[in-house]
């Protein structure tokens, strides 16, 4: 048991010897009185409290095959009495079902080495509780190292926010003290009243006194606390109808002070020597005192048991907090003040107060180890959520196309943004996972893609601009990369054999030594030649030429330098022109960063592991034999894993009503696959399932979108990255505007500076319902991969419900759920209500079948593309170039077949030619040329020439972006 070391003045003792006579002669003229006391047996109790705790944890062990309380005790040296308790715990934790850690260190421990320990222990997710055994070594500051231990895995109750907590009568401790609880459960169990009575605490320390009187007044009962300077101690003892003493003196009450039938609680426990043997008592004379006392506990067996007792209990309501924690997924929503008309994008956002990342992490059950705040407003977020949470299982998985895009906007995002919002609304958890925007459209036509009007990602110059430095990590591993390839063709063309392997192979201690980066390409060459690969001596010289030589050909180099930059200048230059480098001059491009297979790796990376794995993987170019040349050959894809291990942790953001989104990657929509990454979709289906116990309806609702319309984005998000991430959607939502279905109906040409022609301005059911035809062949798309499919009509003012009414019609025969206008521009998440619902409808309605993929990856490389020309665009046919037709033997040769098709065309048409609008009719897709992304795991086929560096515009965006004098951003949209 804990024993208070308090010092008890001579003066006490004196007064108490002076007044002892006449409390005698006093009380024992009370002869009823002289009875043994009730005993109140802590031991029996705390048995069965435990088998009581021991039950419930079974329980919910079984409800929860996740739920494991845990318990670590950090003991400081090897004190015989630290011993026995740190024993006692164990054997009660393991009897109850508690996992028991025990960390053990020496008396010579530093403060700091210790208070880092304590800190590893709070950061472990798997630990709930944490004790440190008292008492420490003198050098050590008691009050420090256990302050440190968070208040949730306090289950000593010692730190200042349980103990702060417990002292104020309007708040509640998270852990109250182990043995005041003891002590009030003792007098619960036994009926003994409290309320009204006069309660005196011997003893004021923070384990024991004080937390008792906070308790016994919260039960109104009338409390004295005395300590060593109280006066007349004796009477008032006399006074006390519950007496507890923890002042740590051996047998220090007597039975002549006490009023008959007190109750009599004695925290003490005292080793004292008497006739040679070593005995244990308490703080009361318990012969004298359990002749007076109605009730009094044993020592031992009174409060020590019931301290262990409790500390399993506060043990096992540690861990069920931290579950209920992890489990709990509100999120509140911010209010907004609608304006009509609606104000400019950057007007609404600093507007509207934004909840802190940290908030925003709390309410998604996401714990303060698992984020890396930068700033108020944005985070990191952990890999190691996810291990933590992958036994869930998934929310419903929803993806954002469109129709065939046009000049006017669809509103892909603002639909997103709108959507989560809404589903906040109706009381479900909406979480949008979303692709970081390139700075080069940023700056160049957009001003910004953080969607618009009261529905955007915040703060939205973060989410157009560095954000978390992402892109420009993607843009330092892709140049490493390409500077790598260069300097080695360099070093081969200058460099005997043996100067090569000399370097390349260099000796230590006198045997040669494989750099790391370049093993795998050893154990390669190794196998293929039948060499042993962990025997470097006896080395032929064909196998150290192999080695150290990649002969690769320029004119196969297939990765250019990249930077996050519209700049239509570098879209050919010549480089190498340095007197330096001898002549070795090559003509190439850049291309924008987004554009980079590295991008297109962080997006379908499943874990580190995974993104390691594509890295080595990437082909950069041919040898001169037609072999593929990758990362790995070059032995950077290490160095490069290294600039991306930040990058691959997805960014947590909020819309502007506070409802959650993950920020990450943005891989090129016309060459790659235009959608956020695999593990931002993981983490956010994770956080939005549910647990084996709960309820299916409980899941939430992970809303990504997939760039451009059905026959880009949604194509390649269905059969590259759902094959990859091995995730299924739910539903689809197809974004559609009046103004676009009236263009592709036939309404007149759009002109750069024009006025708006007024079909586009005024009602025109004729236009709406010819172009609806694009709409309802992009249902047709998607019901093709047997996911049912929502409309959502982005709202303008000029909209009429005439058209709306022949959109939703069209849609409904086509085969879609619903067709819902969507205000989300203009009113927020209450204005997505309607299209949230019927999204939901969706997800929950029986999909017979199941998710399937348009193809078979093992079919040829050319059925494979003839098949998504003819489902997804209608086409006639496909006519592959004598280039492409080269490009498919190598790839087959090279074993690459397998792979899926990402498709590099137009976004403006259905067909190939982007003035082909609506729905184009026999027309032939040609193939000019392919390329080959093994890294990502894709072949992207080209019907034409893609710019992957866009140029600056007359006026570009830029011009309207400035910076006031106290910082703040102006311009971006």
């Amino acid at each position: 048991m804990i024993v208070s070391n308090l010092f008890w003045s001579r003066l006490v003792l004196k007064n108490a010897s002076q007044v002892k006579r006449k409390i005698n002669e006093r009380l024992f003229s009370h002869s009823s009185f002289l009875k043994a006391a009730n005993i109140l047996d802590g031991k029996q109790l705390s048995r069965k409290m435990q088998n009581s705790v021991a039950e419930e944890v079974e329980r919910l062990k079984r409800m929860d095959e996740k739920y494991h309380p845990s318990l670590a005790i950090v003991q400081v040296g090897k004190r015989e009495d630290s011993n026995v308790y740190v024993r006692m715990k164990e054997r009660a934790a393991k009897k109850i079902g508690i996992a028991y850690k025990h960390y053990a260190f020496p008396d010579s421990i530093s403060q700091s080495t210790l208070l880092r320990e304590v800190r590893k222990l709070n950061n472990d997710q798997s630990v709930h509780g944490i004790l440190v055994q008292l008492p420490l070594p003198r050098h050590l500051n008691e009050k420090t190292v256990t302050e440190s231990i968070l208040a949730e895995k306090d289950v000593d109750g010692f730190g200042a926010v349980n103990i702060g907590m417990l002292a104020k009568n309007t708040s509640t401790p998270i852990h109250v003290p182990c043995t005041p609880m003891g002590v009030m459960e003792l007098l619960h169990q036994y009926s003994i009243p409290i309320a009204g009575k006069n309660a005196v605490i011997l003893g004021r320390s923070d384990i024991v006194g004080n937390p008792v009187s906070y308790l016994l007044r919260q039960e109104n009962a009338t409390v004295t606390v005395c300590h060593s300077h109280t006066e007349n101690l004796p009477e008032q003892i006399a006074k006390a109808d519950i007496l507890v003493a923890a002042l740590g003196k051996p047998e220090f009450v007597r039975g002549e002070w006490l009023k008959p039938g007190a109750v009599v609680i004695d925290v003490g426990i005292n080793a004292i020597h008497h006739n040679g043997k070593r005995t244990l008592v308490g703080d009361v004379h318990y012969p004298s005192v359990s002749q007076v006392a109605g009730y009094i506990t044993p020592v031992p067996g009174g409060v020590g048991p019931m301290t262990v007792a409790m500390l399993m209990c506060n043990t096992v309501k540690a861990a069920e907090l931290l579950r209920n924690k992890s489990i709990l997924r509100k999120v509140s929503i911010n209010e907004i003040a609608l304006k009509d008309p609606v104000p400019s994008d950057i007007e609404i956002t600093k507007s509207q107060e934004l909840k802190k990342i940290t908030t925003v992490a709390k309410e998604l059950g996401i714990h303060e180890t698992e984020i890396e705040t930068y700033g108020h407003y944005k985070a990191k977020v952990d890999m190691k959520l996810y291990e933590r949470l992958k036994h869930r299982n998934d929310g419903h998985y929803i993806v954002v196309s469109g129709i065939t895009p046009t000049p006017f906007g669809e509103g892909k995002s603002t639909v997103v943004a709108g959507l989560v919002q809404a589903i906040g609304h109706l009381g479900k958890l909406g979480i949008a996972c979303v692709r970081q925007p390139s700075q080069g459209p940023t700056f160049g036509v957009k001003g910004g893609a953080a969607g618009g009007g009261y529905a955007q990602f915040v703060p939205m110059d973060d989410f157009n601009l560095h954000m978390t430095g992402d892109i420009h990590a993607v843009t330092a591993a892709n140049n490493l990369l390409v500077a790598a390839l260069e300097t080695r063709m360099f070093h081969e063309s200058t460099q005997s054999d043996a100067a090569l392997i000399r370097r390349l192979l260099p000796l230590k201690d006198g045997r040669r030594v494989i750099p790391k980066g370049l093993l795998q390409r050893w154990n390669k060459i190794c196998n293929n030649l039948g060499h042993d690969p962990s025997e470097l001596e006896n080395v032929s010289q064909e196998l150290l030429e192999k080695f150290v030589r990649l002969n690769i050909d320029p004119e196969t180099i297939t990765s250019n330098r990249v930077l996050d930059v519209n700049d239509r200048f570098l879209r050919e230059i010549e480089l190498g022109l340095a007197c330096t480098e001898k002549g070795r001059s090559r003509k190439t491009s850049f291309d924008i960063s987004v554009a980079s297979e590295c991008m297109s790796i962080l997006a379908l990376s499943n874990d580190l592991k995974d993104m390691r794995h594509r890295l080595t993987n990437m082909v950069i170019a041919n040898d001169k034999k037609g072999d593929p040349v990758t990362a790995g050959d070059l032995g950077v894809a290490g160095a490069m894993a290294v600039l991306l291990k930040d990058a691959i942790k997805p960014n947590l953001m909020q819309t502007l009503e506070g409802t959650p989104v993950l920020v990450h990657a943005g891989p090129f929509a016309n060459i790659s696959i235009g959608a956020s990454s695999t593990i931002a979709d993981k983490v956010g289906l994770k956080l939005a399932g549910t647990e084996s116990f709960e309820n299916a309806d409980k899941a939430g609702y992970v809303v990504t979108e997939a760039g451009f319309a059905s026959d880009m984005g949604m194509e390649k998000f269905f059969n590259i990255k759902c094959r990859s991430s091995g995730l299924k959607p739910s539903a689809v939502v197809l974004v559609a505007t009046v103004k676009a279905l009236k263009l592709h109906g036939g309404g007149p040409e759009l002109k750069p500076g024009a006025p708006l022609p007024d079909e586009y301005l005024l009602e025109n059911l004729d236009l709406v319902r010819r172009g609806c035809a694009n709409m309802v062949q992009h249902i047709r798309n998607s019901q093709k991969f047997n996911v049912p499919v929502v409309i959502a009509i982005n709202s303008f003012r000029t909209d009429t419900n005439k058209e709306y009414e022949i959109i939703r019609q069209e849609a409904l025969d086509a085969g879609a759920v619903d067709a819902i206008p969507s205000y989300q521009f203009s009113k927020g998440g209450q204005g997505a209500i309607g299209l949230a619902e019927a999204v939901m409808k969706a997800c929950s309605t029986p999909n017979e079948g199941g998710f399937k993929f348009l193809y078979d990856t093992k079919a040829p490389i050319e059925e494979k593309i003839t098949t998504i020309a003819k489902e997804m665009y209608g086409a006639k046919g496909v006519e592959f170039s004598p280039l492409a037709e080269r490009r498919m033997k190598d790839f087959k040769r090279q074993g690459y077949e397998r792979l899926p098709i990402c498709m590099a065309k137009t976004q403006y048409s259905l067909s190939h030619d982007p003035k082909l609008l609506n729905v184009p009719k026999d027309f032939v897709v040609p193939i000019r040329d392919m390329r080959l992304n093994a890294g990502a795991g894709f072949i992207y086929p080209l019907t034409a020439k893609i710019q992957t560096i866009p140029g600056l515009p007359t006026a570009p965006a830029y011009l309207n972006i400035n910076l006031t004098d106290d910082g703040e951003i102006l311009g971006l949209s």
